[in-house]
């Protein structure tokens, strides 16, 4: 009991502040993807507070925030315009047919993510590499950063060259008041985030920013950007809204779906692979960084309730957001009240609070994310560069270059795989063979390094089966079989020995590699010697994926 308490909060003071400075961060990020989506800002607002208030509650890691994401958005955009297409090509149009078609994808992309739980695939974030996770933090730092800079206002340099008519660009600059406001007050509320916990850190410095910021703005009627203005340049017509309802009509649309499952599947496939990567990337740094341990099999099985829950009542959907995490965990949210006050909070705004909420000056939110920026931005990788494995520096700086380029989870999956090609490489270069004579003139092979497919035909090369002794035997004391290359391998050069006429023996072989070559040729169990010192392996298991 006392371990779920202080799960649920361990300070819910701290909890409940960082829980509300979240919540003001949410409001234009996801408002923001919506937009990227194509759908109206309060579906990405519905979205944010079902994943918030679901996977704060349930999910596998206190203080972690999820939300609506541009990641996801990105991905759903091709589908939601399939969708209005094919809506307003019907006998009878409908409208927004794309909206229902993600409600309907959404409702696969929660199963498909609940069964990844359920079947424990979230382990395997053990096994990212820990140049990818750093490329990742820092690709993502970038991400963040220029994402910010489109919502200051425009300079007006726009078709004016600085190599011809450098006078002007630098006029248009200079001249552009608004810009230059809202660089101020964004420097005025990093300022404060930087200095308020040298003085105390009693009270959440983003917060402070932002409600001191706010009241200079609205007590000295200035005229800048605010989040009302923001979604109402983008189309939306505010924050106020009701309840989400429950979408009973999307299933009375199945038949528009007809010759358009593929899209649907494979776009759910996608979402759910995005969203699983992006939130078990988000829960290894944030273990990290709080020196826990969180569980990603049940950060699986939240993020997919969760994302069933939007599809049902109305929300876009999304993940774990990883700027939003830092703000909470650096603001002192570590545990679930501070990610369930932060969607309940956001849920307020749109019910109650929107005309408060829209005053907020977008300047104060951008101080705030580029605070997480330089937070998230791993500084300590241009230290290490020189210091580190050539290949590993590769992989750092190429799953940044591509996080930018494309996207989180193409970039992680690259990482992952260059890492994966690259440790091929060498270990197999690695295997080696020690050879001597016992007293009965038995040949022994004493094998060194892992047998694998990178490494078999540096195996093959170090045994002379023509010209060895009648006796051999070959140890893995030092070695282990690695996959069904080596296994094929090993019976390869047995049966070499057996055509030959002469005695071969395989020692140290661990339990699942005789099980294999048995099942392979039974034959082979009178030449397996069986020991006391056989290796057991036990590689990625469940004990280390448990909730601290």
């Amino acid at each position: 009991m006392q371990r779920i308490f202080r799960n649920f909060t361990f300070n819910p003071k701290d909890d409940i502040l960082s829980g509300l400075t979240v919540a003001l961060a949410l409001v234009p990020e996801a408002v923001a993807f919506a937009f990227v989506a194509g759908i109206d800002p309060l579906v990405g607002l519905y979205g944010a507070f079902m994943m918030g208030i679901v996977t704060a509650l349930f999910g596998g890691r206190p203080g972690m925030i999820s939300g609506a994401t541009g990641a996801m958005a990105v991905v759903m955009v091709h589908m939601i315009q399939k969708g209005n297409e094919v809506g307003d090509a019907l006998a009878t149009p409908i409208e927004n047919l794309g909206l229902q078609w993600l409600f309907i994808t959404l409702l696969f992309v929660g199963a498909i993510q609940i069964t990844a739980g359920i079947f424990k695939l979230g382990k395997f974030v053990r096994l990212i590499p820990h140049p990818v996770m750093m490329g990742f933090v820092n690709g993502l730092a970038i991400v963040i950063f220029l994402s910010q800079l489109g919502l200051f206002p425009s300079t007006g340099t726009e078709g004016i060259s600085i190599l011809k008519d450098t006078g002007s660009w630098f006029s248009a600059i200079f001249s552009n008041t608004a810009f230059w406001m809202m660089l101020a007050f964004v420097g005025l509320t990093m300022s404060i985030m930087y200095l308020l916990p040298k003085l105390t850190k009693k009270i959440p410095a983003a917060l402070t920013a932002i409600v001191v910021v706010a009241a200079i703005v609205i007590f000295g009627n200035l005229e800048m950007s605010t989040v009302g203005s923001f979604i109402r340049d983008g189309g939306g017509t505010g924050l106020q809204g009701g309840l989400p309802s429950f979408q009973f009509q999307i299933f009375g649309l199945l038949e528009t779906l007809d010759g358009h499952w593929g899209l649907i599947i494979s776009t759910a496939f996608l979402l759910a692979a995005v969203g699983l990567i992006e939130s078990l990337m988000t829960l290894n740094l944030i273990d990290e960084m709080t020196e826990t341990r969180g569980s990603g099999n049940r950060e699986c099985v939240a993020q997919g309730s969760a994302n069933i829950l939007n599809g049902l009542f109305g929300g876009m959907g999304g993940c774990a957001m990883i700027g939003q995490s830092i703000i909470n965990v650096n603001s002192g949210g570590r545990g679930r009240l501070s990610g369930a006050v932060a969607a309940t909070a956001l849920l307020c705004f749109v019910l109650f609070g929107a005309p408060l909420i829209e005053q907020i000056p977008i300047a104060a939110l951008v101080g705030v994310m580029f605070m997480v920026v330089i937070g998230t931005f791993a500084w300590s990788s241009f230290r290490i560069l020189n210091k580190i494995p050539l290949a590993d520096a590769f992989v750092l700086i190429a799953v940044s270059a591509i996080t930018v380029w494309q996207d989180l989870a193409i970039a992680v999956i690259a990482g992952v795989i260059m890492s994966a090609l690259v440790f091929a490489w060498k270990n197999a270069t690695m295997i080696r063979a020690r050879k001597r004579i016992k007293d009965d003139g038995t040949k022994v092979y004493e094998i060194w390094g892992p047998l694998f497919f990178g490494s078999i035909q540096n195996f093959n090369s170090k045994f002379d089966a023509k010209n060895d002794p009648d006796k051999v035997e070959i140890d893995f004391i030092e070695s282990r079989v690695n996959d069904h290359s080596g296994i094929e391998a090993l019976r390869g050069i047995a049966n070499k020995y057996l055509d030959l006429g002469k005695e071969v023996k395989l020692t140290h072989l661990s339990p699942e590699c005789k099980a294999l070559l048995l099942k392979a040729n039974p034959k082979f169990d009178t030449i397996i010697e069986t020991a006391v010192d056989d290796p057991r392996y036990h590689v990625v298991t469940d004990l280390l994926d448990t909730e601290v």
